[in-house]
């Protein structure tokens, strides 16, 4: 699947949940909700993953952050549940895109009325 394509699968299933649940829950209840749906669907999910710390060569921490969801081995999906996304909460994502070496990543606060509002994509200029 393309990445544009599978992007928008995510945001549709997003939107689906956030239109069920609304805003103001947990990030861990939109996190298992997301989870069920693209796994559902077919898509390779993998939630909570570990990413390593590689420096001159050698992992120095295995486990030193950890995704709330990487899709297809592919999109790296960042969900907040806060009221208002900060410049640090991009940097975060771009950052495990760096280190897991992963093109895109979607960073979506459920703590939002109208969820398009809080859909941010990220590039990874590898």
């Amino acid at each position: 699947m393309v990445l544009n394509e599978l992007s928008g699968s995510i945001i549709q299933f997003a939107i689906k949940i956030h239109s069920e649940l609304g805003p103001g829950m947990l990030e861990s209840v939109y996190q298992r909700c997301l989870c069920y749906e693209l796994q559902n669907s077919g898509l390779a999910v993998e939630s909570e993953k570990f990413i390593s710390i590689n420096y001159c060569g050698e992992i120095i921490c295995d486990d030193a952050f950890r995704l709330d969801l990487l899709v297809e081995n592919q999109i790296i999906v960042e969900l907040k549940s806060v009221q208002n996304v900060r410049p640090v909460h991009k940097k975060q994502l771009l950052t495990y895109l760096r280190l897991a070496d992963k093109p895109l990543g979607l960073l979506i606060n459920f703590n939002e009325n109208l969820l398009k509002d809080g859909i941010t994509r990220v590039v990874n200029n590898l």
